[in-house]
């Protein structure tokens, strides 16, 4: 993927600025996320039956599933420390390649702590590509095109919640738990196949040099009030995402709503007005700025969260479409935030950011995990809520400094 914006800037010039180039570069972006992330939540899907297969609790099967987010939050740090030594078209490549290994043995996953051990590791796999993607968008992209970049990103990531989970549903479904990874392993490949193909067309990238060591800069980040509610942010987002769509399964397979475990898979095509209001996050930032944007988004979030309560089958889907909805807008205006408010080594901005916002995962899957085992569905939802409420607090510093963004 090295030069491939350029690559594809330089096609829309020639043919006078049209946006043909401009689509293609989103949809090779979106398709690369899709591919690099779709493992990370189509398990959700198949949760209620794992928890059968392993004979947990629901919390423990949770956790384990959630566990990749931990293996996500380390790779982004480190990856992001090392990313200016790191080939990002390489990097990538690897990445994808070694995520396959994981992904396949857990279809012969023996115990509960061998699957999350498998978990973690392909999380660290998954964050290595995310990270090293997401830094290249930051330094390949203008100003002008990032935020659109981002969303494209983001977007892709949206459909392989809905898509993962609908196939893993399908596949489990018809062919058994193991054929379920099996599949997913070879979707791990063919991510490094586009990557691999995709970047041969592009030139090399320049050696990147830095003036101060990945630690330093990791500290300056942190040092930087707008990065550090950013990379707060993220946490929350994603403990608000888990939260919702890690327990809902249980939810919505228990009496009075009782669905199979095909019908718990074509739930998630909720997430479908997800990968549509996902893609304006780009123009919503460029004409509103970014913290309205957010606050616009954590509000839909906020309204979807009590009709999850209902236990009308038609309101629990239209507050899982609006949490998703507004987790996602919210997710893709922040990740383009940290790529524009950091002044250099953005590599190691976007691997922080990660890191806080996979942590948040797991640290959602747990707190909540116990809410729900302990006092039910209502308190975790009303766990999520003080999650985005405390979201859209830390908002309010998001504001980078005037040569970095003309608007907040």
């Amino acid at each position: 993927m090295t030069d491939l914006t350029a690559h594809i800037r330089a096609e829309t010039i020639e043919m006078g600025g049209h946006s043909p180039g401009i689509a293609l570069r989103s949809l090779v972006i979106g398709v690369t996320a899709f591919l690099t992330v779709v493992d990370l939540f189509a398990t959700q899907a198949i949760l209620p039956s794992l928890t059968r297969h392993y004979n947990v609790s629901p919390a423990a099967m949770s956790v384990a599933v959630n566990a990749s987010t931990l293996g996500m939050a380390v790779a982004g740090l480190v990856i992001g420390m090392l990313s200016p030594h790191i080939d990002r078209r390489l990097g990538i490549l690897v990445s994808l390649l070694l995520l396959a290994v994981p992904t396949n043995l857990l279809a012969v996953a023996p115990d509960l702590a061998t699957f999350t051990v498998l978990r973690i590791a392909q999380g660290l796999c998954m964050a290595s590509a995310f990270t090293l993607t997401l830094a290249y968008l930051g330094e390949q992209c203008s100003e002008t095109d990032s935020a659109g970049a981002f969303a494209a990103y983001v977007t892709g990531n949206v459909a392989s919640n809905l898509v993962g989970r609908l196939v893993s549903a399908a596949i489990a479904d018809t062919f058994g738990l193991a054929s379920n990874f099996c599949f997913f392993a070879l979707l791990n490949i063919a991510g490094a196949v586009l990557v691999y193909f995709t970047v041969a067309r592009a030139k090399p990238m320049r050696a990147m040099t830095t003036t101060i060591s990945p630690l330093q800069a990791t500290i300056e980040h942190w040092c930087n009030p707008a990065l550090r509610a950013a990379f707060a942010l993220g946490f929350c987002i994603l403990f608000a995402f888990i939260g919702t769509f890690t327990f809902v399964n249980f939810v919505l397979v228990r009496p009075p709503l009782s669905l199979s475990r095909m019908d718990l898979g074509l739930i998630y095509l909720a997430f479908l007005p997800s990968i549509v209001t996902t893609l304006f996050a780009g123009a919503a930032i460029a004409r509103f700025g970014t913290r309205p944007a957010i606050w616009a988004a954590l509000v839909v979030a906020g309204i979807g969260l009590p009709p999850l309560l209902s236990s009308h089958l038609w309101l629990v889907l239209s507050g899982m479409i609006l949490v998703g909805v507004g987790t996602f807008f919210a997710q893709a205006c922040a990740t383009g935030f940290v790529g524009r408010a950091a002044n250099g080594n953005r590599g190691v901005a976007s691997g922080t950011y990660l890191a806080c916002y996979f942590l948040g995962g797991l640290v959602g899957s747990a707190v909540l995990g116990q809410l729900f085992d302990r006092w039910g569905w209502t308190a975790c939802v009303a766990g999520v809520a003080t999650s985005v409420a405390i979201a859209a607090l830390l908002t309010v510093r998001l504001v980078p400094a005037p040569s970095v963004a003309s608007r907040a």
